[in-house]
C-alpha cells in the first residue's frame, strides 16, 4: 500500500475525498474515490479515518453536540494552509474523551477550539458535518464497502456479508485492507452482532406483490428493532445500531431463556403494549430501553427471523424456510402475518395492521435470503404517508454538492391559540433536506432571501410566509420542540404558493397525529 505521507493521512485529503463524492451522483465514481483514498491511507489511520468518513469516530458518542461545534468553528479563524493529519484529529477526539468530572466542560472546549484553529474552512466544514454525524454523501457505507472491496481487489459481495456477520464496517475494511484473504473466513459468530437486513420503501400493496410474486406479508410493528443471541444459558440482546442491551431488557432475556433449543438468533422488533395489548407510542418502548426505566413497563418481543439455530447457520435459507423455523421454535412471539401473492388478501393484512395500531405491512420474497441492507428489493415496507402544509422559517446553508444553496428547511406548524408564544405565530416541529431537487435549491436559494428576518453563519431565517407540503410518517413526542412533537421521515412533496401562512397546518393537527 503506497502512502504519500507515512506518518498520517492529510485531512485536507479526506476532505477532497468527500467533496469529489459529494460531487457525483455515480456509484462508480463515488467508490473509485473512496478506494482511492483507502489506498493512500497508512494501516494505523484507517480505523479513526472510516469513523470520519460515515460521521462516527471511533471513540463513539463522546458528548461532542451540534451547538458545540459551531461554537469551536465560530471561535476559531480558518488557516490559510493546513497541515493536520487524521491521526491529529483522532488524538484530539481521544484527548476529548478523557476528560471527565469538574472543569471538564471548559477543558472539553479548548480541545475542541485548539483543533479547529489548526484546521483551513473546508476541513472546519468537514470536522461540523463529521462530528455532529451530518456526512449527507448518499449511501455511503455502501459504497464504502464497495470502495474497500476495489482497493483491496476483493469481490465487493464478499465484502458485503463480511460486515454483515461481523458487525463492523471499520474493522471489515481494516481487515479487507491488511489481510484480504481472512474475509472469506468471516462468518456468523452466536453472541456477535450482526448487521440487519432491512425494507426499501414500496408504493403500495398492489406494487409490491405485483414486485415480489409470493410473499410473507407481516404486520410492520411501530418498534424498536431488536437481534437476540442464545448460545446455552447466555443471551444477548442488541439494537439495530447493534448497541447491546441486555442488561436493561430481563424480560427478553427471560423470553429467550424459555425457547426450547441450546443455541438461536433471532431477529424482530419489541414494543410496549397497553391494557388491551395495543402498542404504545413509539417514544415510551424507546425510553424502556433507558438504564433507570422502570421494571414494570415491559417490553413484549415480537421475532420475524431466525438466522442461526442449534448450529445451523440459516442465513442463505429461503425465508419460507426460517419463517417455519421461527414459527416451531417460538410461535407465541411471532408477527402477525400471512403467505399470499393476492392483491387483495394483502391489503385486508394491512388493514389489519393499521386498525391495530401498527404502521402498516412489510412484503418478503418467500425465496430471498437474508441480507444486509436494501439490496435486491426483496424485503418492502408499505405505510400510509400523511402530508401536512408547514411554514419555512429558515433554511441552512448545504454543504458538500450542495454547498453554496439554501438546503436544510426549519419547519414549522401554526399555533393559532398561541400555546407556544404569540396568537397566530407558529413553533418549530422539525427539519428536513429529503426531497429537494436540483430545480428547488436553486429556487430556495434564490427566493428565500427576499423573506430574511436575520441570518447566522450557517443558516437564514425567514418571515414565516412560505408554505411547504411535507409528506410524513408520523410524528413522535420530543422534548426538543416547544409543542412536543416531532415530523417523522419528513420530506419535502412540493411548495404551496397557492396557500398562506394562515392556511398552514396547526399544532394542534400534529398533536392529534401523536395521540392518535
Amino acid at each position: 500500500m503506497s502512502t504519500d505521507s507515512p506518518a498520517s493521512l492529510r485531512l485536507s485529503r479526506l476532505a477532497a475525498a468527500l467533496d469529489d463524492v459529494a460531487a457525483t451522483r455515480a456509484r462508480s465514481a463515488k467508490t473509485a474515490s473512496l478506494a482511492a483514498l483507502l489506498a493512500e491511507c497508512p494501516p494505523a489511520d484507517l480505523p479513526a479515518l472510516i469513523g470520519l468518513l460515515v460521521g462516527r469516530p471511533r471513540q463513539g458518542r463522546i458528548g461532542i453536540g451540534f451547538r458545540g461545534l459551531l461554537a469551536a468553528r465560530e471561535s476559531a479563524s480558518a488557516q490559510a494552509e493546513s497541515a493536520l493529519t487524521v491521526a491529529d484529529v483522532d488524538a484530539a477526539l481521544q484527548r476529548y474523551a478523557g476528560l471527565s468530572g469538574p472543569g471538564s466542560a471548559g477543558a472539553r472546549r479548548v480541545v475542541l477550539s485548539e483543533l479547529f484553529s489548526r484546521a483551513d474552512a473546508a476541513e472546519q466544514d468537514l470536522l461540523v458535518r463529521s462530528l455532529g454525524g451530518e456526512v449527507r454523501t448518499g449511501a455511503l457505507e455502501g459504497v464504502l464497502t464497495d470502495a474497500a472491496a476495489a482497493a483491496a481487489g476483493l469481490p465487493a459481495a464478499a465484502v458485503r456479508r463480511a460486515v454483515m456477520l461481523s458487525g463492523s464496517l471499520a474493522g471489515t475494511v481494516v481487515l479487507a485492507m491488511q489481510d484480504p484473504e481472512a474475509i472469506a473466513a468471516v462468518g456468523l459468530q452466536v453472541g456477535t452482532a450482526i448487521q440487519p437486513m432491512l425494507a426499501s420503501p414500496g408504493a403500495s400493496v398492489d406494487d409490491a406483490v405485483h414486485a415480489l410474486g409470493l410473499a410473507s406479508v407481516e404486520h410492520k410493528l411501530d418498534g424498536a428493532r431488536i437481534q437476540v443471541h442464545r448460545d446455552g444459558d447466555r443471551v444477548s440482546v442488541y439494537t439495530r445500531s447493534l448497541a447491546d442491551v441486555t442488561a436493561r431488557v430481563p424480560e427478553i432475556v427471560d423470553i429467550a431463556l424459555g425457547l426450547d433449543c441450546r443455541q438461536a438468533v433471532l431477529d424482530g422488533e419489541t414494543l410496549m403494549l397497553d391494557e388491551d395489548g395495543a402498542p404504545r407510542p413509539f417514544q415510551e418502548t424507546m425510553s424502556r430501553f433507558g438504564a433507570d426505566a422502570a421494571r414494570e413497563q415491559v417490553l413484549a418481543p415480537r421475532f420475524f427471523d431466525l438466522l442461526h439455530l442449534d448450529g445451523r447457520d440459516l442465513l442463505d435459507e429461503p425465508l419460507r424456510v426460517r419463517r417455519e423455523l421461527l414459527l416451531r421454535l417460538a410461535s407465541d412471539h411471532v408477527i402477525e402475518g400471512t403467505v399470499t401473492d393476492d392483491p387483495e388478501i394483502a391489503r385486508t393484512v394491512l388493514e389489519q395492521a393499521l386498525a391495530l395500531g401498527h404502521e402498516g405491512v412489510l412484503l418478503k420474497a418467500i425465496d430471498s435470503p437474508y441480507a444486509a441492507g436494501r439490496r435486491g428489493r426483496s424485503w418492502l415496507k408499505v405505510k400510509p404517508v400523511h402530508t401536512y402544509d408547514l411554514v419555512v422559517l429558515a433554511a441552512e446553508w448545504g454543504s458538500g454538492r450542495r454547498s453554496g444553496w439554501l438546503s436544510n428547511l426549519h419547519l414549522g406548524a401554526r399555533d393559532p391559540r398561541g400555546q407556544y408564544g404569540e396568537p397566530g405565530g407558529f413553533v418549530m416541529v422539525g427539519k428536513t433536506f429529503k426531497g429537494l431537487t436540483d430545480e428547488l435549491l436553486r429556487w430556495q436559494t434564490e427566493t428565500f432571501p427576499k423573506y430574511e428576518q436575520r441570518r447566522t453563519r450557517g443558516a437564514v431565517f425567514l418571515r414565516p410566509e412560505i408554505v411547504v407540503e411535507i409528506a410524513i410518517d408520523g410524528v413522535q413526542a420530543s422534548p426538543r420542540y416547544p409543542g412536543g412533537v416531532a415530523l417523522r421521515f419528513a420530506r419535502v412533496k412540493r411548495y404551496r404558493p397557492d396557500k398562506t401562512a394562515e392556511q398552514a397546518d396547526t399544532i394542534d393537527a400534529l398533536q392529534r397525529l401523536l395521540r392518535g
